[in-house]
């Protein structure tokens, strides 16, 4: 599955123009902040508003800069812990969210399914209620937003989304910080030319990968065979014949083109001349996994505001 930067279906709430790399904040006046998160859920970054969305990759910009480039030890987590549980196994997902939360001073209780069985042993009403009782937050990455939905309407404490059969917020997040196919469903398609006329953007829809890749800043691509999906492993491959990123694909994007993945990615998805090229963005992309996933954490269970410049978004 490929984009350009004209059909990144949720980005188009954030855009004022169509070059912003986050790669090197220009910062702004500073703003006095009048968002406020504490205590929210985050199951999908559909549920937040552009200003909301753009504070989170403010927060993360700051944490970032104060401490992995200024050491600073923060402790705004400090006396907080976190359930995270685990339907589906995950690397960066579990260590951005472990050792983030560990490195604001908070403690992160890691939950399998050899731990938990939701809506199975014991229901999802009276599985919230336990962890309320007893940590601030839930991260849960599960088979199904349903679930979640349980989740955030039972517990009294913020539910987050790790990941579901229909959101990776955390995941767009990360993108979004690192930036600065198939046929989609209609909602999302009528929710992305929305946010498509409100900026001023253009949405394109097709199936030909270099007319997707055809002037575009970012190329993205995804694994073609998600956890879950093995049994359709042949019927896959055979689908995304010709979808593989190549420099091919390359030469027909914007001169100034750089490359995502969420990972983990497989060679048959992408080519090693890309993933490997100066212009792939996929390693700083997976670590920013962990300055957005300790943004949100701080942003709903803390009063704490960002002290770098308001970056230009």
């Amino acid at each position: 599955m490929l984009f350009n930067l004209r059909i990144l279906l949720n980005n188009a709430a954030l855009r004022n123009g169509h070059s912003f790399v986050v790669r090197n904040f220009r910062c702004g006046q500073p703003l006095q902040n009048k968002v406020q998160l504490k205590g929210r859920d985050l199951l999908t970054l559909k549920d937040f508003t552009g200003e909301e969305i753009k504070y989170m990759l403010w927060l993360s910009a700051d944490l970032k800069l104060r401490i992995k480039q200024k050491g600073e030890y923060l402790p705004l987590l400090q006396g907080k812990s976190l359930s995270m549980i685990f339907e589906k196994r995950s690397t960066r997902t579990r260590l951005s969210t472990e050792t983030g939360f560990a490195l604001l001073g908070g403690h992160p209780c890691f939950l399998t399914t050899q731990d938990i069985h939701l809506g199975v042993n014991e229901s999802l009403t009276d599985t919230a209620r336990v962890l309320s009782s007893m940590t601030d937050a839930v991260l849960a990455r599960v088979y199904k937003q349903s679930d979640l939905d349980i989740l955030a309407k039972e517990a009294s404490i913020p539910i987050v989304n790790g990941l579901s059969d229909l959101y990776h917020p955390i995941q767009i997040l990360a993108d979004y910080l690192t930036l600065q196919g198939y046929e989609p469903d209609p909602s999302v398609i009528k929710l992305a030319e929305q946010y498509a006329k409100e900026n001023s953007t253009k949405l394109l829809l097709t199936n030909d990968p270099l007319e997707a890749a055809r002037g575009g800043n970012v190329l993205i691509t995804d694994t073609w065979i998600s956890m879950g999906q093995e049994e359709e492993k042949k019927k896959r491959l055979k689908a995304f014949q010709g979808y593989q990123v190549t420099m091919k694909t390359a030469k027909v994007a914007a001169s100034d083109w750089t490359f995502l993945h969420c990972l983990p990615r497989k060679p048959e998805e992408v080519d090693d001349e890309v993933f490997y090229s100066p212009r792939s963005l996929v390693f700083p992309e997976a670590e920013n996994r962990k300055w957005t996933i300790m943004a949100v954490m701080v942003s709903l269970l803390t009063d704490y505001s960002p002290q770098l410049q308001k970056p230009k978004f």
